[in-house]
């Protein structure tokens, strides 16, 4: 049956995504000093105002007011007429130190470290794009990216811009991961005053909406196609809409109100945590709850959350299925997960979720300490996932230079390791998959 879907994405300028870089940039500053930092950092931004708050237990002692206002330089907020700047704006910490109740059940043994948290936590992956994510929320977050470089890197092309944005596509499908066309993209974009781009102007707001489209259609969707260069069908199915959208026969909606001057922290307020659909599949997959910035790694919410979609991902990419969900779920302060299950969606012939079940038992240990070993967690890796999805990434190898405080530490880490695919053969091996 046929069917529509549609997924969001973000930019880093959306107010809830300043608080998500924000809360693990701080995060990154303290396991660059103390890898067995415990973190659990909240943050909230609104006009002229960063409230920090959480719980922190950790050997390090950090100044955080620098390290939020080069998050917010990083980001583009550097104008005070923008209602909140790097340099202009306020910023409160309140925090405390973690629990001596939570404390107790995390701190053990090395192997023996207990979950943060209870809670369910959902990995998930599929066969639809090359980077194993549904089509909706890939194709949203490379138009977020595509517009964000365009901004950042060449002003000039689209000289307007300002750091909040969103972005969101619906696909038409004939079935489950087969997209047929592009039925509609919108991009929210925050943007210079119109009067001050088209002063002569009689309809400046108008005028600064057809500029804006003309450049979406010649400038930033033709970017986000090059993307796609090496998937064929979606290729396709791009080209198709960008040509729709010349003719004027694609729903291409563009700052549907009219006007979007006012944005950031200075048009909405911001929370940690409230992007977490953004976050991971674009509501393809289902979600726990808990969300991932700000957590050190003993927080299941995050770690688990990770490895299940290693799992996930490994398994789609050695045959096991089309599309697989795992689930595993924990209790505070014990190490071994109380529940794993799968979902298996056009299986391999001969493969039960039986035999997935058993495999991810015996291929994979899910005890917080090991998922911390296997993936490395404990490493200053957290600032690049808050914006543009955890999920989805291309894991690499590279030196991070961490601001923590009024300098910097430089740390060689691998980023999204999550996002390996170096378990496919074992995978195969255990199943018998050819």
């Amino acid at each position: 049956m046929a069917f529509l879907f549609t997924s969001e994405s973000v930019s880093e300028g959306h107010p809830d995504k300043i608080a998500d870089q924000i809360s693990d940039a701080i995060l990154d500053a303290f396991l660059a000093l103390d890898p067995n930092a415990r973190v659990a950092c909240e943050t909230f931004v609104t006009t002229g105002l960063v409230v920090v708050g959480g719980e922190f237990r950790s050997l390090a002692k950090l100044d955080i007011q620098p390290i939020v206002r080069e998050v917010i330089r990083r980001i583009g907020y550097v104008h005070p007429e923008l209602g909140f700047s790097a340099d202009a704006c306020g910023i409160v910490s309140v925090y405390h130190e973690q629990s001596p109740d939570i404390a107790m059940g995390v701190d053990r043994d090395d192997d023996e470290i207990g979950a943060g948290d209870q809670g369910l936590m959902f990995g998930y992956a599929t066969l639809e794009t090359q980077r194993y994510i549904p089509l909706t929320i890939d194709l949203s977050h490379v138009i977020m990216q595509e517009l964000s470089n365009i901004r950042k890197h060449e002003p000039e092309l689209m000289p307007y811009l300002r750091p909040d944005a969103k972005a969101q596509v619906t696909a038409r499908y004939e079935k489950r991961l087969k997209p047929v066309s592009l039925d509609t993209i919108l991009i929210s974009t925050q943007h210079e005053e119109p009067a001050r781009l088209f002063p002569d102007s009689s309809n400046p707001d108008g005028a600064f909406l057809k500029r804006l489209r003309s450049d979406v259609i010649n400038i930033l969707l033709p970017r986000v196609l090059e993307k796609y260069k090496d998937s064929p069908e979606i290729y396709t199915l791009i080209a198709d809409f960008i040509q729709r959208a010349k003719n004027g026969n694609a729903k291409l909606l563009l700052n549907p109100t009219g006007r979007f001057v006012i944005g950031g922290p200075h048009g909405d307020t911001g929370l940690t945590g409230r992007k977490i659909i953004v976050d991971t599949y674009g509501g393809w997959a289902p979600h726990g709850g808990g969300a991932f910035s700000g957590k050190d790694p003993t927080k299941v919410d995050r770690s688990a959350a990770y490895m299940t979609r290693y799992i996930a991902k490994n398994m789609v990419a050695a045959g096991v299925a089309k599309e697989v969900t795992v689930q595993v779920a924990y209790a505070i302060g014990i190490a071994e997960p109380a529940s794993v299950s799968v979902q298996l969606n056009e299986p391999t012939e001969g493969i039960t979720t039986e035999k997935v079940e058993r495999a991810i038992r015996e291929l994979f240990d899910l005890r917080p300490a090991a998922i911390i070993k296997t993936l490395q967690l404990n490493k200053p890796i957290y600032f690049p996932t808050a914006a543009y999805g955890h999920m989805g990434r291309t894991p690499e190898t590279k030196q991070v230079n961490v601001v923590v405080g009024n300098e910097t530490v430089a740390a060689e880490v691998t980023l999204f390791p999550w996002e390996k695919l170096d378990r496919v053969q074992d995978i195969k091996d255990f199943l018998k998959i050819p």
